[in-house]
Order: C-alpha cells, then structure tokens, then sequence
C-alpha cells in the first residue's frame, strides 16, 4: 500500500495542509496590508503556502505553525521587494505604487451595521491603513504581527531580528501612528 506524504511523516493525510488553510484568513490580512495590494497579496499567500508545503519536513510539530508560516509569508515579500529593487523596471512601478495611498485591501468592509456607522468605520479604518502604509515595510511588520497576537519573541523570529529591535521597531512604530491618529484619541 503506497503511504501519502502526511503519513510518511506520522501526520494524517492532509493534516498539514488542514492547517495550513486555517491560516488562510489571517496571512491574507498579513499581507494585504504589507503589499497595499489585493492581486498581490494573493500571490504572496500562495507562494508561502508552497514554501510551507514544501518545506513540510522542517516544520517541528507542536511549534506555532502560524508564526513559522507569517515568517514564510514575509520572506516572501521581502524576496519580492528585493527582487524589484534590482530590476529598474520594477523599481520604478515600485515607487508608483508607493505613491498610491488608495488600495484595494482598504476597501473591505469590517463590520455591519447602520448605513452612518458604516461610513463613519470605512472613514476610520481609511485613516488607519493610510497611517499603516505610511510606515517602513518593517515597522509596518512588527505591527500587524503584534495585531495578530505574537508576543515579541515570536515577532523577531517570524522577522528573523534582535527581540530589543523588534521592540524599538514597535515603540516607533506606535508612536508614528499615534501621531498619524491623534485626532482619534478624544
């Protein structure tokens, strides 16, 4: 009887790759606000979901699968932006991408209710992924990971950094927004 790759290593069949999916959501929100760009965030979550399945023998059971994957998830981006960078084309689609502030991931909607509260949130949550998007690619990182519920120990693994960078990435970065959000904090 011929053994699946999920029994070869004492997993049930597709339980890795039910795991996986659960993360779905969460990697997808990742980054979206990472890329400010819905297509590519798509495509950012597949390619992780195909480093992670590949790498499936490396992962050690009963470690966080979600930090190991959110750490997959921003190397590949962060191959992405290198990638561009060294490619003049890219870099300059890059920076016109910067420059634009409206993006598609911004345009979900959060939460249902009242035609006014609606506006109100889309106005709101608006003003937060500006104020994100305006961040370094790394501040921006250490924030929706801590968003996500990673302590910091698990935020300089998924990051690959000093936990004490992780943390002055995190002052600075709640800093810059509460700047950006003053207006909110009434």
């Amino acid at each position: 009887m011929e053994r699946t790759r999920g029994e070869a290593h004492g997993r049930e069949p597709s339980s890795f790759g039910v795991q996986l999916s659960a993360q779905v959501a969460a990697l997808h929100k990742f980054a979206c606000y990472l890329s400010r760009d819905t297509v590519l965030a798509e495509d950012l979550v597949q390619e992780a979901f195909a480093r992670a399945l590949s790498a499936e023998t490396r992962f050690v059971a009963g470690s966080n699968l979600k930090a190991w994957l959110f750490r997959i998830l921003h190397n590949v981006f962060l191959d992405g932006v290198r990638r561009k960078r060294t490619n003049p084309v890219e870099l300059r689609e890059l920076n016109e991408n910067d420059e634009d502030d409206d993006t598609d991931c911004s345009r979900d909607v959060w939460l249902r209710g009242d035609i006014e509260i609606d506006r109100l949130r889309r106005l709101v949550a608006n003003d937060i992924d500006l104020a994100l998007a305006r961040l370094s690619v790394d501040a921006r990182s250490v924030v929706l990971l801590d968003l996500e519920g990673f302590t910091e120990a698990e935020i300089a693994k998924v990051m690959d950094t000093p936990i004490g960078t992780v943390k002055s990435r995190l002052a600075r970065a709640r800093a810059a927004l509460r700047e950006r959000l003053q207006e909110y904090a009434r």
